[in-house]
C-alpha cells in the first residue's frame, strides 16, 4: 500500500528528456519545410529546412523557444541526426558508378575540389573570418554543402555560430545556382551531357544539383548526380586527414606544455570518425547490388529527412544581427569561392567532354 503514493511522486515528478521539446520543434521544421517543397518543387526540403530554422531563430513567437527550452534538442539534431545522415549518404555512391565516369571525368573533380578547398581556405584567412569559418566555407563549397560542413565541424568542434554562419552561406549560394546556372547552359556553349557534368562538380548540395540540372533533362541530370557523388567521396579523405592534424596539433600542445595530457587524450579525436566509417561502410554495401530498390529508396528518403531536421537545427542558430558584423566579409568570400568553383569546373568539363 506504501507503493503506490511513492510510484504516484515519480510520475507525477517525471519530465521529458532535455532534447524532447528541440527535436519536436525540428520535426515539426521538417514537415513544414516539407510542405513548401511540395508547394513549390522548384524548392529543395534541404533548403527550405535551413531557411525555416533561420526564421524561427528570429520569430517573435518562437524565438524564445529556439533559444531557450528546445536549444538542447535543436542541437541534437544538428550534429547526432547530421552523422546518422551522413551515413545513410554513402548508399547513394558505388564504386561502379564512379568508373563508368572514366578516369579523366574523375581526375577533374579531384583537381576542383582540391582548388576550390584550398583556395577558398586560404582566402578567408587573408580577411581576417573568425574561428573555422575559413575551414567550413571552403569544405562547403568544395564538397557537399551542409553535409561536408556537418561533418568536419564534428572533427574540428567548431562553435555552433560559425557551423550556422557557414551552412546559411553556402546555402545561399547554392539556392541561387538552381536559379542561374540554367540561365547560362546556352551562352557557355554546353550541351546536356556537359551542363550536367558542370552542375555536379560546382553546385554544393546533392538535392540543389538535382534542381538545377533538371532543367536540361535526364541526361543532363545522371551525369550531375554521379559527378557530384564523386565529390561527396572526398569527404571521407578529408575528414580523416582533418582528424591527423587536429590530433598533431593537440600532441604539440601537449609537448609544448599548454595543456595536461590527460586533456589531450580527452579532446583528441579518432583517425577517422565512427560517422565517416559508416558512409564508407554504406558505399562499400552499395558497390554490391545486395540491396533492393525499395531498401534504396528508403534509405533516400530517411537520409533526406535526417539532414532536413539536422539543417533545420542548425539553421536555428543563425543570430542574424550578430552576423552583420562580418557579413562583408563572410559574403564577399561565398562570392569569389562560387566563381572560383563554376570557373575551375567549366574548365574542367571543357578539357574532358
Amino acid at each position: 500500500m506504501t507503493a503506490a503514493p511513492g510510484r504516484a511522486r515519480q510520475a507525477a515528478g517525471w519530465r521529458p528528456p532535455a532534447t524532447a521539446y528541440g527535436l519536436g520543434l525540428a520535426v515539426a521544421g521538417v514537415a513544414a519545410a516539407w510542405g513548401v517543397h511540395w508547394l513549390l518543387p522548384a524548392v529543395p526540403l534541404l533548403t527550405a529546412a535551413v531557411v525555416l530554422g533561420i526564421v524561427a531563430a528570429h520569430l517573435p513567437g518562437a524565438r524564445g523557444l529556439v533559444r531557450g527550452v528546445c536549444r538542447a534538442g535543436l542541437s541534437f539534431a544538428g550534429k547526432r541526426l547530421m552523422r546518422l545522415g551522413i551515413v545513410l549518404l554513402g548508399l547513394k555512391l558505388s564504386l561502379n558508378d564512379v568508373l563508368g565516369l572514366g578516369w579523366a571525368t574523375v581526375a577533374m573533380v579531384l583537381g576542383v575540389v582540391a582548388a576550390t578547398f584550398c583556395g577558398t581556405w586560404w582566402l578567408g584567412r587573408r580577411m581576417g573570418l573568425r574561428g573555422d569559418q575559413p575551414l567550413l566555407i571552403a569544405t562547403g563549397y568544395s564538397i557537399c554543402g551542409a553535409s561536408a560542413i556537418g561533418a568536419v565541424s564534428e572533427v574540428s568542434e567548431s562553435d555552433e555560430r560559425d557551423v550556422a554562419t557557414s551552412v546559411a552561406l553556402v546555402t545561399l549560394c547554392g539556392t541561387l545556382a538552381i536559379a542561374v546556372l540554367p540561365l547560362l547552359q546556352h551562352p557557355l556553349g554546353l550541351d546536356d551531357v556537359a551542363f550536367g557534368r558542370w552542375v555536379g562538380a560546382s553546385v554544393h548540395d546533392v538535392g540543389q544539383v538535382v534542381a538545377t540540372a533538371q532543367t536540361a533533362g535526364p541526361a543532363a541530370l545522371g551525369d550531375a548526380v554521379l559527378v557530384k557523388l564523386v565529390r561527396v567521396a572526398m569527404l571521407a579523405p578529408l575528414v580523416a586527414a582533418l582528424a591527423t592534424s587536429v590530433r598533431a596539433r593537440g600532441r604539440a600542445k601537449a609537448a609544448a606544455g599548454e595543456g595536461t595530457a590527460g586533456e589531450g587524450a580527452k579532446r583528441r579525436p579518432p583517425l577517422v570518425p565512427l560517422f565517416v566509417l559508416g558512409f564508407l561502410a554504406m558505399t562499400a554495401l552499395r558497390s554490391t547490388d545486395l540491396l533492393s530498390t525499395a531498401a534504396l529508396d528508403t534509405a533516400a528518403h530517411a537520409q533526406e529527412l535526417l539532414l532536413a531536421a539536422a539543417l533545420f537545427g542548425l539553421g536555428s542558430a543563425v543570430h542574424l544581427p550578430s552576423l552583420t558584423r562580418t557579413g562583408a566579409r563572410v559574403a564577399a568570400l561565398g562570392l569569389c569561392a562560387w566563381v572560383v568553383i563554376a570557373g575551375a569546373s567549366y574548365a574542367g568539363v571543357l578539357l574532358t567532354t
